[in-house]
């Protein structure tokens, strides 16, 4: 090129570029370098908080997603042990759930804002506490031992540590994601259910229920500890608990849609921990099945979930399918509710495929219900974005695991006189004849109610 060519070429240049812009464009290189390192710190940083809140559902549920095979456990002869009556290791199981549901607000809100930078710190005293309350009722001599060590004491550590990691594993998941990212935390926990009472039977049936509390003990406090490292505080929290303000928005209480979800949820829980603790029992007693095949209902009642809790989470982030959250619920407890109903009602001595076939429905429909929250969560969100209010999705998450922890005391409290009203009448044939009647038709009324939110949408409209 000759120097007039250039010459000209420089002068037809706008007056903001010289020649010596394309260094600046080299210098963005390195800022597109930091930004591709942060995104996927990040996404490295996400991806070892869902391993790690995976990880706990082992510490957390194995014991109470397992209990009844330790409740049926009591029940054989030769097997009991301890003072005070058999009946109430019966409580045991619901008074484990609704200690770490009930807990569960109060814990939400201490970790959301205020301790926000004591999560790890929290949840690591929760695993001590977990630990030392299965070790000491490996040393029970009266039932009532066990209420406290196992039913509170394990409970309230198990909330501990699952309050401040659920947390942050909400705010590391925001809400294009959140509800997916519930649904595979909670399909680990179906996995847990699934595989944690032949691991409980195993070790029931080799070394007696002390040995195997310790041998639990270990497990526990190992897995717990090594997942807790693996998630950190969301910095957004971080930062908030000294740079902003410490108070929890609470103007959705003020909103029909919280306390339509809450209600749901207590009735929807109060029916859903009755076959938890007591499919076993009924199995062996009423349809006379072998105790390994009654321990296989039990499995078979929480591996369903492990897709059901996915499935339903995908259905509430409505990238696909526009589905409201009530849809949504109303799908999981009236299905449930007919599962109940029309299986375990109608099953009689040898109606093992039946019972299978209700363990199998029954927990998809019941067992992803709690994947449902997600799109509850998302649906308040709208709400206060369009009336202008901030929202605390944590602390709301706390209180929806309150109103679950409120169904299953219930439920709890609920089955001990049912059983016996079962036991004084009969209503009907099939299981309905049976000491059982009374239980299976509060399990159906209770879950077909979960999914109540759907008649106060059609009303409103």
């Amino acid at each position: 090129m000759s120097s007039t060519d250039a010459i000209s070429l420089r002068d037809r240049l706008p007056p903001n570029i010289t020649e010596q812009d394309p260094p600046e464009a080299e210098e963005d290189a390195p800022n597109l370098g930091q930004a591709e390192s942060r995104q996927w710190e990040s996404h490295r940083k996400r991806a070892s908080v869902l391993l790690g809140s995976a990880v706990l559902q082992l510490p957390i549920w194995g014991f109470a997603m397992s209990y009844g095979v330790i409740q049926e456990y009591y029940s054989e002869p030769g097997n009991w042990t301890l003072q005070g009556s058999r009946s109430i290791t019966g409580i045991v199981g619901t008074t484990t759930n609704g200690v770490m549901y009930l807990s569960m607000p109060f814990l939400f809100a201490l970790f959301t804002k205020r301790w926000a930078r004591r999560r790890r710190t929290a949840a690591l005293c929760g695993a001590v506490l977990t630990s030392a309350s299965f070790f000491l009722s490996s040393f029970s001599t009266n039932v009532w031992h066990l209420v406290v060590t196992q039913g509170v004491m394990a409970a309230f550590g198990c909330a501990l540590i699952y309050s401040p990691t659920t947390l942050s594993l909400g705010e590391w998941f925001q809400t294009s994601n959140r509800a997916v990212a519930y649904g595979v935390v909670l399909s680990c926990k179906n996995i847990v259910g699934s595989t944690c009472p032949f691991l409980f039977g195993a070790l029931l049936d080799r070394y007696g229920f002390r040995t195997a509390l310790r041998i639990w003990t270990a497990v526990g406090a190992a897995t717990s500890v090594l997942a807790i490292f693996l998630i950190p505080t969301h910095p957004s929290s971080v930062s908030s608990s000294t740079n902003r303000s410490r108070n929890i928005p609470w103007k959705f209480l003020g909103h029909q849609t919280f306390y339509i979800y809450s209600i749901a949820i207590i009735l929807q829980s109060s029916g859903y921990g009755i076959p938890q603790t007591y499919l076993n029992q009924y199995a062996h007693e009423v349809t006379m099945v072998s105790q390994t095949s009654a321990t296989l209902l039990l499995t078979l009642f929480n591996l369903p979930g492990i897709v059901s809790s996915s499935f339903f989470g995908y259905l509430s982030d409505k990238k696909r399918f526009s589905l409201s959250a009530t849809t949504v619920t109303a799908i999981s407890g009236i299905s449930s509710a007919l599962s109940a109903f029309l299986l375990w009602g109608l099953t009689s001595r040898g109606s093992m495929p039946l019972l299978v076939l209700f363990s199998i429905t029954f927990g998809f429909f019941a067992g992803g219900y709690s994947a449902t929250w997600g799109g509850v969560i998302n649906e308040m969100e709208r709400e206060a974005a369009q009336s202008n209010e901030a929202i605390d999705t944590g602390m709301i998450y706390g209180l929806l695991n309150g109103a679950r922890g409120i169904g299953y005391v219930s439920g709890g409290l609920a089955g001990v006189p049912l059983l016996k009203a079962g036991s004084m009448s009969s209503i009907g044939r099939y299981a309905y004849g049976t000491t059982y009647g009374p239980l299976i038709i509060f399990t159906g009324l209770s879950s077909v109610f979960g999914g109540w939110g759907l008649l106060w949408k059609w009303k409103r409209f």
